[in-house]
């Protein structure tokens, strides 16, 4: 009854809009945990709109922990919570289990989305498996009923999307796991992603886009593994990974990043903890082919203290500026994210 009354607010609202020429404010739909909004939990907010939309849709999250695993198929989309720290999305996934009995990743992570135009702000969205780490072995039915030991440092994701999901901005947001994979945008032919002041951790290749990405002003947090950053850009020659003002930090001797396909890295003014490893980002050996060589580039990196690590040093191409590397370059005009 609550929800039905809501709706005729929205229809009033908008006649009177309509007849005084005046632009309707979008309206939110609020959930909130203690039930003093329109929904308890983020799925049923989600459930109660349509599947497509002209113009964004706002879902406003208040503080509170929400045991949830998320499934957006949802065009224009925002979900904000009230508070980063405050507003808490967590589940227990690890995608070796889930594999052995799923035939594709659509539910292996905390938020799943299979949508576009989608924007999360002020969330803290966790994949809690590798925290909560109680050793095992399963019988895996995707492996001929095998035992299969699942560990603590495996893929834990945070966020996925899949096919045909493109685009997807976060703000403000901080994406916490223990293991590989924790925030895993995967569109390699148009995937565009875009990030700004967040925070990610996890353990191997736990920032992992396909496609073009934008990244600033984030911090990075690595708990185990050989490489805290990833990109696949071999579906186009353009596509590429730009990290901008963002700090990188970790376990002793934790390392930068690395790649299996074509890949295309920029990292602008970023910082590195002192006990970062003095490797650079390193192509992994496979039998993948690398189309247009190696293409990592940096500009006035710095480690917090001690002496610099020369393979960080300026080699933007010649006649690039930083004052061109902007969100327009990087996505080529093609999209702008919501702020």
């Amino acid at each position: 009854m609550k929800h039905k009354k809501r709706i005729a607010v929205f229809l009033l609202a908008g006649i009177l809009c309509f007849l005084s020429g005046t632009a309707m404010p979008p309206s939110k739909i609020i959930v909130d945990a203690s039930g003093k909004g329109d929904f308890l939990t983020i799925q049923a907010a989600i459930n109660s709109l349509p599947d497509s939309s002209i113009s964004l849709r706002f879902i406003f999250i208040r503080k509170g922990r929400y045991e949830e695993k998320i499934f957006i198929k949802k065009q224009q989309l925002v979900l904000e919570g009230e508070d980063r720290a405050g507003t808490l999305i967590i589940t227990s996934i690890a995608r070796d289990e889930w594999r052995c009995e799923h035939p594709d990743d659509w539910g292996v992570a905390t938020v799943n989305v299979w949508a576009n135009d989608i924007t999360l702000k002020n969330l803290t969205i966790t994949n809690n498996y590798g925290f909560d780490f109680t050793p095992r072995s399963i019988t895996c039915a995707g492996d001929s009923g095998k035992q299969k030991t699942i560990r603590r440092d495996g893929h834990q994701m945070a966020l996925r999307t899949m096919q045909p999901s493109t685009r997807l901005a976060a703000v403000n947001c901080h994406f916490r796991a223990f293991g590989g994979d924790t925030v895993s945008p995967w569109e390699t032919g148009n995937g565009m992603w875009y990030f700004k002041d967040c925070t990610m951790e996890g353990g191997v290749d736990f920032y992992c886009p396909r496609g073009w990405a934008w990244a600033e002003n984030c911090e990075f947090i690595s708990h185990s593994g050989p490489a805290a950053i990833w990109h696949d850009g071999s579906g186009h020659k353009d596509s590429k990974t730009v990290l901008i003002n963002c700090r990188f930090k970790g376990f002793d001797g934790f390392q930068l990043g690395r790649y299996h396909r074509d890949a295309q890295f920029y990292l602008i003014n970023c910082v590195f903890a002192a006990n970062m490893k003095n490797e650079a980002i390193y192509r992994v050996p496979t039998t993948n082919t690398i189309q247009w060589g190696e293409r990592i580039y940096y500009y006035n990196c710095h480690r917090e203290s001690g002496a610099e690590f020369g393979w960080y040093a300026d080699n933007l191409p010649a006649g690039l500026n930083t004052s061109d590397i902007t969100v327009n370059w990087v996505f080529g005009n093609r999209w702008k994210p919501v702020p």
